[in-house]
């Protein structure tokens, strides 16, 4: 079952990947900050006995270079629902901050669960 430490793991892991891609930092920082929200969305909501969430990057998606495609995949088959939140609570604001730093983002469903798939041009 994934646990909260794995979100730090997929975090150094996506920084790894784009600082050898050359990424500029705001960039990285960027979609390191994305893939933190959607990581902690699975192991929060989306955990199931014996599964995991998956994080994949592609660079250059589109062939000019300038872009980071994102997917974070989980077993769950339920969508994100972004909601409204009392301003004094401390959590539920990670799909407001998603959609605030992607050029675009969807949810597309998987045989087994689903992926939230989210575009960073640089």
């Amino acid at each position: 079952m994934p646990v909260i430490e794995n979100v730090t793991e997929a975090r150094q892991g996506v920084r790894a990947v784009l600082d050898s891609w050359a990424v500029p930092e705001d960039t990285t920082e960027t979609v390191a900050l994305i893939v933190t929200e959607l990581a902690a969305n699975a192991v929060t909501h989306a955990h199931r006995p014996d599964r995991t969430f998956d994080v994949g990057l592609t660079c250059d998606a589109d062939g000019d270079g300038k872009a980071i495609e994102i997917e974070v995949c989980d077993p769950s088959p339920h969508h994100p629902v972004r909601r409204d939140y009392d301003p004094q609570a401390t959590s539920g604001r990670g799909l407001l901050l998603v959609e605030s730093l992607a050029d675009a983002w969807e949810v597309r469903d998987r045989e087994q669960g689903k992926a939230v798939w989210v575009r960073v041009v640089r």
